[in-house]
Protein backbone atom coordinates (compact mmCIF):
# COMPACT_ATOMS: atom_id res chain seq x y z
CA UNK A 1 0.00 0.00 0.00
CA UNK A 2 1.40 3.27 -0.69
CA UNK A 3 0.35 6.57 -1.41
CA UNK A 4 0.85 9.11 -4.65
CA UNK A 5 -0.01 12.41 -6.05
CA UNK A 6 -2.81 12.88 -8.79
CA UNK A 7 -0.71 12.26 -11.78
CA UNK A 8 0.68 8.99 -10.63
CA UNK A 9 -3.13 7.59 -11.14
CA UNK A 10 -4.01 4.03 -13.45
CA UNK A 11 -6.27 4.53 -15.77
CA UNK A 12 -9.33 2.74 -15.99
CA UNK A 13 -12.37 3.81 -18.21
CA UNK A 14 -15.41 3.22 -15.96
CA UNK A 15 -14.83 5.65 -13.02
CA UNK A 16 -16.94 7.97 -11.21
CA UNK A 17 -17.19 10.00 -7.83
CA UNK A 18 -18.94 10.52 -4.59
CA UNK A 19 -18.95 14.23 -3.21
CA UNK A 20 -20.09 16.07 -0.17
CA UNK A 21 -19.64 19.43 1.67
CA UNK A 22 -15.93 18.25 2.72
CA UNK A 23 -14.61 15.18 0.55
CA UNK A 24 -14.36 14.04 -3.64
CA UNK A 25 -13.30 10.47 -3.91
CA UNK A 26 -13.36 8.09 -6.68
CA UNK A 27 -12.24 4.30 -7.07
CA UNK A 28 -10.21 2.91 -9.98
CA UNK A 29 -9.06 -0.39 -10.88
CA UNK A 30 -5.86 -1.38 -13.08
CA UNK A 31 -8.03 -3.26 -15.14
CA UNK A 32 -11.60 -5.50 -15.20
CA UNK A 33 -10.07 -8.71 -16.31
CA UNK A 34 -8.10 -10.90 -13.87
CA UNK A 35 -6.87 -14.17 -13.43
CA UNK A 36 -8.10 -16.06 -10.28
CA UNK A 37 -5.49 -15.55 -8.11
CA UNK A 38 -3.67 -12.61 -9.17
CA UNK A 39 -3.39 -9.58 -7.74
CA UNK A 40 -7.25 -6.84 -7.87
CA UNK A 41 -4.89 -3.19 -7.78
CA UNK A 42 -7.72 -0.90 -6.67
CA UNK A 43 -6.78 3.18 -6.36
CA UNK A 44 -9.11 5.07 -3.93
CA UNK A 45 -8.60 8.78 -4.62
CA UNK A 46 -9.53 11.30 -2.18
CA UNK A 47 -9.59 15.52 -2.27
CA UNK A 48 -10.06 17.56 0.74
CA UNK A 49 -12.29 20.14 0.61
CA UNK A 50 -12.69 20.53 3.99
CA UNK A 51 -10.19 24.11 4.19
CA UNK A 52 -8.17 22.33 6.30
CA UNK A 53 -5.46 18.83 6.37
CA UNK A 54 -7.13 15.84 7.35
CA UNK A 55 -5.59 12.93 8.97
CA UNK A 56 -6.72 9.78 7.98
CA UNK A 57 -6.21 7.08 10.59
CA UNK A 58 -8.35 3.81 11.71
CA UNK A 59 -8.44 3.12 15.46
CA UNK A 60 -9.48 -0.69 17.22
CA UNK A 61 -13.26 -0.20 16.17
CA UNK A 62 -13.06 0.72 12.54
CA UNK A 63 -10.63 1.93 10.10
CA UNK A 64 -10.98 5.19 7.57
CA UNK A 65 -11.31 3.26 4.89
CA UNK A 66 -13.05 0.05 3.72
CA UNK A 67 -14.38 -2.03 0.66
CA UNK A 68 -17.28 -3.84 -0.19
CA UNK A 69 -16.35 -6.83 -2.60
CA UNK A 70 -19.52 -9.42 -3.78
CA UNK A 71 -19.94 -11.42 -5.94
CA UNK A 72 -22.36 -11.89 -9.10
CA UNK A 73 -25.34 -12.69 -5.90
CA UNK A 74 -24.50 -10.04 -4.09
CA UNK A 75 -22.89 -12.25 -1.40
CA UNK A 76 -20.09 -10.76 0.02
CA UNK A 77 -16.41 -11.78 -0.33
CA UNK A 78 -14.92 -13.65 2.69
CA UNK A 79 -12.54 -11.01 4.31
CA UNK A 80 -8.78 -12.28 5.24
CA UNK A 81 -8.71 -11.13 8.65
CA UNK A 82 -8.78 -7.37 9.94
CA UNK A 83 -7.43 -4.55 7.26
CA UNK A 84 -5.19 -1.74 8.41
CA UNK A 85 -4.25 0.94 5.55
CA UNK A 86 -2.17 2.70 8.08
CA UNK A 87 -2.78 6.70 7.80
CA UNK A 88 -2.24 9.55 5.27
CA UNK A 89 -2.27 13.32 5.83
CA UNK A 90 -4.16 15.11 3.01
CA UNK A 91 -3.60 18.75 3.03
CA UNK A 92 -6.27 21.10 2.48
CA UNK A 93 -7.00 21.44 -1.22
CA UNK A 94 -5.19 18.22 -2.11
CA UNK A 95 -5.04 15.14 -3.80
CA UNK A 96 -3.98 11.98 -3.00
CA UNK A 97 -3.97 8.33 -3.83
CA UNK A 98 -3.95 4.84 -1.60
CA UNK A 99 -3.13 2.10 -3.91
CA UNK A 100 -4.41 -1.18 -2.29
CA UNK A 101 -4.65 -4.94 -3.58
CA UNK A 102 -7.60 -6.72 -2.89
CA UNK A 103 -6.55 -10.04 -3.12
CA UNK A 104 -4.39 -9.38 -0.30
CA UNK A 105 -7.50 -8.67 2.12
CA UNK A 106 -9.97 -10.83 0.49
CA UNK A 107 -10.08 -14.43 -0.47
CA UNK A 108 -10.57 -13.33 -4.55
CA UNK A 109 -9.52 -17.57 -5.99
CA UNK A 110 -13.06 -18.24 -7.27
CA UNK A 111 -13.50 -17.26 -10.66
CA UNK A 112 -16.93 -15.09 -11.77
CA UNK A 113 -18.33 -11.56 -11.79
CA UNK A 114 -17.23 -9.21 -8.80
CA UNK A 115 -17.91 -5.46 -7.76
CA UNK A 116 -16.19 -3.60 -5.42
CA UNK A 117 -16.64 -0.24 -4.14
CA UNK A 118 -14.68 1.62 -1.39
CA UNK A 119 -16.04 3.35 2.21
CA UNK A 120 -14.02 6.39 3.25
CA UNK A 121 -14.76 7.56 6.63
CA UNK A 122 -13.57 11.75 7.48
CA UNK A 123 -12.17 12.37 10.11
CA UNK A 124 -14.26 13.08 13.29
CA UNK A 125 -17.28 11.65 11.33
CA UNK A 126 -18.23 9.57 13.90
CA UNK A 127 -17.79 6.37 12.01
CA UNK A 128 -20.01 7.29 9.02
CA UNK A 129 -18.65 6.77 6.00
CA UNK A 130 -19.55 7.43 2.34
CA UNK A 131 -19.45 5.18 -0.52
CA UNK A 132 -17.53 5.91 -3.47
CA UNK A 133 -18.89 4.32 -7.34
CA UNK A 134 -18.71 0.62 -8.06
CA UNK A 135 -16.51 -0.98 -10.78
CA UNK A 136 -17.12 -4.42 -12.06
CA UNK A 137 -14.33 -7.38 -12.65
CA UNK A 138 -14.01 -10.42 -13.75
CA UNK A 139 -12.22 -13.31 -12.79
CA UNK A 140 -10.64 -15.71 -14.98
CA UNK A 141 -9.78 -19.39 -14.21
CA UNK A 142 -7.66 -19.00 -17.44
CA UNK A 143 -7.08 -22.06 -19.61
CA UNK A 144 -5.15 -24.64 -18.25
CA UNK A 145 -2.35 -25.79 -20.20
CA UNK A 146 -0.10 -27.74 -17.92
CA UNK A 147 0.40 -29.43 -14.21
CA UNK A 148 2.51 -31.07 -11.81
CA UNK A 149 2.63 -31.95 -8.63
CA UNK A 150 6.05 -31.44 -6.91
CA UNK A 151 7.47 -32.46 -3.19
CA UNK A 152 9.55 -29.50 -1.28
CA UNK A 153 12.73 -30.51 -0.12
CA UNK A 154 13.26 -30.79 3.61
CA UNK A 155 9.89 -30.70 4.46
CA UNK A 156 8.30 -34.05 3.84
CA UNK A 157 4.14 -34.62 3.14
CA UNK A 158 3.99 -31.00 1.89
CA UNK A 159 3.20 -31.02 -1.65
CA UNK A 160 2.77 -28.30 -4.17
CA UNK A 161 1.35 -27.82 -7.71
CA UNK A 162 2.95 -25.88 -10.69
CA UNK A 163 0.50 -25.03 -13.17
CA UNK A 164 0.53 -23.23 -16.30
CA UNK A 165 -2.18 -21.27 -17.55
CA UNK A 166 -2.90 -19.52 -21.00
CA UNK A 167 -5.07 -16.12 -20.95
CA UNK A 168 -6.75 -13.52 -23.49
CA UNK A 169 -8.56 -10.86 -21.76
CA UNK A 170 -9.15 -9.58 -25.95
CA UNK A 171 -5.94 -8.15 -27.03
CA UNK A 172 -2.87 -10.70 -25.91
CA UNK A 173 -2.59 -13.92 -24.73
CA UNK A 174 -0.46 -13.96 -21.87
CA UNK A 175 1.11 -17.03 -20.04
CA UNK A 176 0.78 -17.52 -16.21
CA UNK A 177 2.20 -19.59 -13.60
CA UNK A 178 0.32 -20.50 -10.67
CA UNK A 179 1.43 -22.32 -7.76
CA UNK A 180 -1.17 -24.07 -5.48
CA UNK A 181 -0.58 -25.35 -2.12
CA UNK A 182 -2.48 -29.15 -2.21
CA UNK A 183 -3.53 -28.69 1.26
CA UNK A 184 -6.38 -26.19 0.70
CA UNK A 185 -6.27 -26.18 -2.79
CA UNK A 186 -5.99 -22.30 -2.84
CA UNK A 187 -3.29 -20.31 -4.97
CA UNK A 188 0.44 -19.44 -3.08
CA UNK A 189 0.80 -17.21 -6.19
CA UNK A 190 -0.98 -16.35 -9.82
CA UNK A 191 1.28 -14.03 -11.85
CA UNK A 192 2.00 -14.01 -15.84
CA UNK A 193 5.17 -14.60 -16.96
CA UNK A 194 4.77 -12.38 -20.29
CA UNK A 195 2.71 -12.36 -23.32
CA UNK A 196 2.76 -15.65 -26.24
CA UNK A 197 2.51 -16.31 -29.14
CA UNK A 198 0.62 -19.61 -29.59
CA UNK A 199 2.28 -20.50 -32.85
CA UNK A 200 4.43 -23.42 -31.18
CA UNK A 201 2.93 -24.66 -28.10
CA UNK A 202 5.35 -23.40 -24.59
CA UNK A 203 7.70 -26.03 -23.01
CA UNK A 204 7.70 -26.91 -20.11
CA UNK A 205 9.68 -29.07 -17.26
CA UNK A 206 10.73 -29.31 -13.48
CA UNK A 207 14.56 -29.73 -12.91
CA UNK A 208 16.06 -31.09 -9.71
CA UNK A 209 15.84 -28.29 -7.75
CA UNK A 210 12.35 -28.78 -7.88
CA UNK A 211 11.71 -25.27 -9.75
CA UNK A 212 9.53 -25.26 -12.93
CA UNK A 213 11.24 -24.17 -16.42
CA UNK A 214 8.87 -22.38 -18.88
CA UNK A 215 9.96 -21.42 -22.49
CA UNK A 216 7.61 -20.29 -24.68
CA UNK A 217 7.63 -17.93 -27.88
CA UNK A 218 7.19 -14.67 -27.11
CA UNK A 219 7.76 -12.54 -30.27
CA UNK A 220 8.16 -14.36 -33.77
CA UNK A 221 12.28 -13.87 -33.46
CA UNK A 222 12.56 -14.21 -29.32
CA UNK A 223 12.05 -17.32 -26.97
CA UNK A 224 10.93 -16.25 -23.18
CA UNK A 225 12.79 -18.73 -20.61
CA UNK A 226 11.12 -18.23 -16.99
CA UNK A 227 12.29 -20.42 -13.70
CA UNK A 228 9.99 -20.46 -10.92
CA UNK A 229 10.44 -22.23 -7.57
CA UNK A 230 8.07 -23.67 -4.96
CA UNK A 231 7.06 -20.29 -3.14
CA UNK A 232 6.02 -18.56 -6.42
CA UNK A 233 9.09 -17.16 -6.66
CA UNK A 234 10.28 -15.69 -10.37
CA UNK A 235 13.64 -17.00 -9.82
CA UNK A 236 15.22 -15.90 -13.74
CA UNK A 237 13.72 -14.64 -16.78
CA UNK A 238 16.14 -14.93 -19.96
CA UNK A 239 15.69 -14.84 -23.33
CA UNK A 240 16.99 -16.66 -26.37
CA UNK A 241 16.95 -16.13 -29.94
CA UNK A 242 17.10 -19.00 -32.71
CA UNK A 243 20.37 -21.34 -32.65
CA UNK A 244 22.57 -22.66 -35.69
CA UNK A 245 20.63 -25.61 -35.63
CA UNK A 246 17.25 -24.61 -35.56
CA UNK A 247 14.91 -23.51 -32.40
CA UNK A 248 16.10 -23.00 -29.03
CA UNK A 249 15.02 -26.31 -27.14
CA UNK A 250 14.17 -27.12 -22.89
CA UNK A 251 16.93 -29.24 -21.96
CA UNK A 252 17.22 -32.17 -19.53
CA UNK A 253 20.57 -33.42 -18.94
CA UNK A 254 21.88 -36.90 -16.23
CA UNK A 255 22.31 -34.87 -13.34
CA UNK A 256 18.76 -33.44 -13.34
CA UNK A 257 19.58 -29.99 -14.41
CA UNK A 258 17.73 -28.31 -17.04
CA UNK A 259 19.06 -25.23 -20.20
CA UNK A 260 18.04 -23.97 -23.25
CA UNK A 261 19.52 -25.64 -26.33
CA UNK A 262 20.69 -24.56 -29.46
CA UNK A 263 19.98 -20.62 -28.88
CA UNK A 264 21.92 -18.01 -28.80
CA UNK A 265 21.39 -15.83 -25.56
CA UNK A 266 19.90 -12.35 -26.15
CA UNK A 267 21.50 -9.36 -24.49
CA UNK A 268 19.09 -6.19 -24.25
CA UNK A 269 22.63 -4.13 -23.02
CA UNK A 270 24.66 -5.55 -25.94
CA UNK A 271 21.94 -5.03 -28.31
CA UNK A 272 20.99 -1.12 -26.98
CA UNK A 273 25.42 -0.53 -26.84
CA UNK A 274 25.77 -2.06 -30.23
CA UNK A 275 23.09 0.95 -31.91
CA UNK A 276 24.51 3.21 -29.87
CA UNK A 277 27.75 3.08 -31.38
CA UNK A 278 25.99 2.65 -35.02
CA UNK A 279 24.50 5.96 -34.78
CA UNK A 280 27.64 7.86 -33.57
CA UNK A 281 29.36 6.43 -36.78
CA UNK A 282 26.01 7.34 -38.84
CA UNK A 283 26.74 11.01 -37.10
CA UNK A 284 29.81 11.92 -38.77
CA UNK A 285 29.72 14.94 -40.65
CA UNK A 286 29.76 14.87 -44.45
CA UNK A 287 32.76 14.69 -45.92
CA UNK A 288 34.32 13.26 -43.44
Amino acid sequence: MNFRPLHFLIPFAAMASFANAQLIASLKLSRNQYVAGEPVIAVVTITNHAGQDLLFQGDDRLPWLDFVVKDRQGDPATPIGRSNFGAMKIGAGASMARQVDLSQHFHLTEPGNYSVSAVVRIPGGGGDGSATNRVLFNLNPGRPYWSQKVGIAGKPGEIREFRVLNFNAGQQTQVYAQIIDTRNGVPIRTFPLGDALLLQKPMVTIDRLQRMHVMFLGSPTMWVHCQVDTDGKLVSRDIHQRGSHGEPQLMTFADGSVRVANSIPYDPKAVAEAKAKTRKASDRPAGF
